[in-house]
């Protein structure tokens, strides 16, 4: 994978920050939520077939909520009810908006249900990276906006939306919690990772820092605003 990213870091003075939804900004995995609530009772079938590598998030995506028994409307309200955003997230964007820093939610994720949950929290100016999605005549279509040339087929890419942000001259932090937050976690300046994602950091040698909550990134988007740099491509060992 080609990057902007680390070896010309110094150059990029400005910060943003990229977060993962499900299990990351959102306590919960609003997908699995709304699919125990609404879906084919087979869906797990589709997702243990996609655990053992035999489809791409994509196609588990699709499969599963093609045959999803609720309207928009109706998911989108069982979201409110239901899912809970992280501690700090609300903190973070704050922060963000008075120092004019971007922040971004950058999911594999479908729009409509994180568009759900940021708007119960009053936060629905947060930019979403998403999966598109239309509802018509009972059927989902699914659009991907964000993704490598020639490979729209493979889907959204969270490690093209963070070399987008910097080909614009920002300083990428990145908290991401699974598979598909690898590619980001490769390429972004500093990584906060927990669960899988830092388990695959520690495999391929990727410093990160923990997450838990939005805290930690407050704190370093802070640092690194007063300083107006990062130490070392911001990247430091996990403790």
């Amino acid at each position: 994978m080609t990057t902007t990213g680390r070896d010309s870091a110094i150059a990029r003075t400005h910060p943003a920050v990229l977060t993962d939804f499900d299990d990351t900004a959102a306590v919960q995995n609003v997908a699995e939520l709304l699919l125990n609530q609404f879906g084919d009772p087979g869906w797990k079938d589709v997702r243990q077939r996609f655990r053992d590598g035999h489809m791409s998030l994509k196609e588990y995506q699709e499969i599963t909520f093609r045959n999803i028994q609720a309207d928009r409307a109706t998911m989108q309200s069982y979201v409110k009810d239901h899912a809970n955003l992280r501690p700090f997230f609300r903190e973070l964007w704050s922060f963000c908006q008075t120092n004019d820093i971007p922040m971004a939610v950058v999911s594999q994720g479908l729009d409509f249900y994180i568009e759900a949950a940021l708007e119960r929290e009053g936060l629905d100016r947060v930019p979403v990276y998403a999966v598109s999605t239309e509802f018509r005549d009972g059927e989902i279509s699914y659009h991907y906006h964000h993704t490598y040339p020639g490979k729209e087929d493979q889907g959204n890419s969270k490690g093209f939306v963070v070399e987008s942000f910097q080909k614009r001259g920002c300083y990428v932090f990145f908290a991401g919690d699974g598979h598909s937050d690898m590619e980001a976690a490769r390429v972004a300046d500093v990584t906060f990772a927990h669960r899988s994602l830092a388990k695959f950091c520690d495999e391929e040698g990727i410093a990160y820092r923990p997450f838990a909550d939005f805290s930690g990134v407050l704190v370093s988007v802070r640092e690194f605003s007063k300083n107006g740099h990062g130490s070392t491509n911001g990247r430091q060992p996990t403790e």
